[in-house]
């Protein structure tokens, strides 16, 4: 049976939902706000119907934080990481407790502020030498654009694969993939014949300064650029020395100042 400071609970955010008062304007009574969310009889269905309104107030989501039960229930927790209204100091903490599909889903949502979102991420990041395969082959499909380009470096060609398919993948994110020390020939490899991203003129440029191109795609992609631009790249590029001096003597053919 619910005490009497339970059912007075109870009663508060009856009011707080309608019956007196406007929606989400508890934080205007200082007794409501303690009573609905410290008291330990609050329902997990109760705080979460509180949560889902967008004008609760900021100092309600933070004494419900305090709410020693219902904090350690993960969809509170969720629930409060992703109300726009919550106060970073309580936010950014509870990011770290979260499950990985449930950082997955706030580092995708649009109404999460933009800090709380990266701090998903880079919980993520941090996480993924840990997560189980057919995990990180999930969120390489469906994670961030971020997961995805940190998933290019994985061990694993499947997943290194269905990173680069994932739509939030961006060149940028790609280029710096290229750029890591230690970048796998296997992912070179991939990039040099994708459809889609071999054909980005930045990407091609990438690929010329990296060790691990093979030697017939980087023929190919510096017969593409203008030749003052290969000279300009080789100048810094990793690539073996016999390579470039192969595409030093093809662009001695072709004319120093001509383009393509």
């Amino acid at each position: 049976m619910a005490s009497e400071e339970g059912t007075g609970a109870k009663r508060a955010f009856e009011r707080e939902e309608g019956e007196s008062g406007p929606p989400g304007n508890i934080a205007g009574d200082h007794q409501a706000v303690e009573s609905v969310t410290r008291n330990p009889d609050l329902t997990e269905d109760a705080a979460l119907s509180l949560l889902k309104r967008p004008d609760v107030a900021p100092e309600t989501l933070e004494q419900l934080s305090k709410n020693g039960n219902l904090i350690k229930l993960r969809k509170v927790r969720l629930a409060l990481v992703e109300h726009p209204r919550t106060p970073r100091h309580v936010s950014l903490p509870l990011v770290r407790q979260l499950y990985t599909f449930d950082l997955m889903q706030v580092a995708l949502m649009p109404s999460v502020p933009s800090d709380v979102k990266r701090a998903a991420d880079e919980t993520l990041c941090n996480r993924l030498d840990k997560l189980a395969s057919g995990e990180r082959l999930t969120l390489a499909h469906r994670g961030s654009g971020r997961i995805a380009e940190a998933l290019l470096s994985d061990a694993e060609t499947r997943v290194v694969q269905a990173a680069m398919q994932n739509a939030r993948l961006t060149e940028s994110g790609i280029i710096r993939a290229l750029m890591r020390p230690g970048c796998s020939a296997p992912f070179v490899e991939a990039i040099c014949h994708h459809p889609q991203w071999s054909l980005r003129r930045e990407l091609r440029v990438a690929l010329l300064r990296n060790e691990k191109t093979p030697m017939a795609r980087a023929v190919e992609f510096a017969r593409g650029l203008p030749p003052a631009l290969v000279r300009e790249i080789l100048h810094g590029s990793r690539l073996p020395a016999n390579v470039k001096e192969y595409l030093l003597a093809d662009l001695g053919k072709r004319g120093s100042g001509r383009s393509v």
